[in-house]
Order: C-alpha cells, then structure tokens, then sequence
C-alpha cells in the first residue's frame, strides 16, 4: 500500500460500528473506549477540524456516542448530513416507507424471537444477531415486499438487513461532505469495516484520496483505535505507519 498523503492535506471520515466500535449484540450496548474521545479530538485539531463520521445510525446517536468530538456527521447513510457543530441537519427529499412494510417488520420480528426492528426517518432495520438462522427468511420476506416499490434498496449490513431510499449511500454522503469547508480541498481518508461503506471507499479513492477496509488493513475495530491513537500521539506531519 502507497503511502498516505500528508495529515495536513487529508480529511478523516470514520465509519462507526465495526470500525471504531467493537459491534455489540444489539446497538445500544455498544461500548466508547475511554481513550478515544481524546485521540479524535487530538486528530481534529491537527487535521483543521476535517474530521466526519459516516453511518448508518442516526446523528442523535452520534451526538449521544462522541459528544462534541466529529465536525460533521452523516447518518442514516446520508440521508441526513449535519455539516458543522451546532449547524441544522439537512435531509434530502426522500421517500419513507409504506406503513404495512412496517407492519409487516413487526410481524417478522416477532415470528423470529431473538430479531429486531429498527425504525429509521427513511428506512428500517431487521436485525438478527440475536437470531442467526432468521437471516436467510428475513430476507426472503423484505425481497419480496421490496418488489412492489423500486423507490427502495435492501442492503446487507453486519447480521441484518436494512431497507433504504434508493440513491442515498455512503459514497454520496463522502462526496457531499468533501465539497464543503474544512473538507473541500483536501484529501479523503475513509475507513469503513462493512459493504454498506464500500461507496464511500469507491469515492474516497475517485477523490484521489484513500479508502481502507478494517478487515484487510487493521484486522479490527481495536487496530483501528491503536492506530488512531499512535497517530494522535505522533507530533509529526505523517500517519502512523499501518
């Protein structure tokens, strides 16, 4: 692997479960090591606060996870994007799904114990990690519903399956972030750990700038932090070697 382009000329744009969290059984329990509030900031400050999450979760979470630590977040897979501390969300005109796929969900749900669903602004979410064998006939179900509607993709995330406007992903929110002010001018270094962030790895490099996947380059969430840290700790101009 080429070697990064210097920290100064690069914005940083972070996936979050799986990347920089340790997945949980479900996305409440997650868990924010103490040490890396402090290696972001430390990061934001030397990248001239050109630092963003990109995710699936909602802001709010975000915002309750790493209070006052990203300069922009994108949630929902940029659905909604909040381009500076303090400043408005922005959501793109986007359809929301019928209510009887809700209903729908929630029968799933409870013909599957151990699954869940999660409601989002757009979309919605089957999870079943607390219910493996539930993967193949949840998704299944959602196909099947998705058929009616092409307004709507199914993705698969990491032990679940999500129901999103079509058109909206983490490759669009990268580029809409990259075209503003601190991140407009520099250089994209995206980290993402699921196929839900290979968007943002595809543009990430179309950018000219670089796009790493966890499993290949730092084996996980934990070697993620450990990097992130030795480059928080290193005064110089340079990245961490990876």
């Amino acid at each position: 692997m080429n070697a990064l382009p210097p920290l100064d000329r690069c914005a940083l744009l972070l996936d979050l479960d799986g990347t920089l969290l340790d997945i949980a059984p479900t996305p409440e329990l997650v868990a924010v090591p103490q040490s890396l509030p402090g290696d972001l900031l430390r990061l934001r400050a030397r990248l001239g606060d050109a630092l963003a999450i990109i995710t699936g979760r909602p802001i709010a979470q975000i915002d309750a996870l790493l209070p006052g630590v990203p300069y922009a977040v994108a949630g929902e897979h940029g659905g909604a994007i909040r381009l500076a501390p303090g400043a408005a969300e922005q959501r793109p005109p986007l359809p929301s799904p019928p209510a009887p796929w809700l209903d729908a969900a929630e029968r799933l749900v409870a013909a599957h114990p151990g699954s869940r669903l999660e409601r989002k602004h757009h979309g919605f979410v089957l999870h079943f990690r607390g219910a493996p064998a539930a993967g193949p006939a949840l998704h299944e179900a959602l196909s099947r519903l998705l058929d009616e509607d092409h307004r709507f993709d199914l993705l698969s995330a990491s032990m679940a399956w999500e129901v999103r406007p079509a058109g909206i992903d983490k490759g669009v929110a990268l580029a809409a972030l990259m075209a503003q002010p601190p991140f407009a001018g520099r250089l994209p270094v995206f980290i993402g750990d699921d196929v839900t962030d290979d968007d943002a790895v595809r543009v990430a490099k179309a950018e000219g700038g670089v796009g790493l996947k966890v499993d290949t380059v730092f084996g996980s969430a934990a070697g993620v932090r450990a990097w992130l840290g030795r480059c928080a700790a290193d005064a110089t101009n340079e990245w961490a070697t990876l």
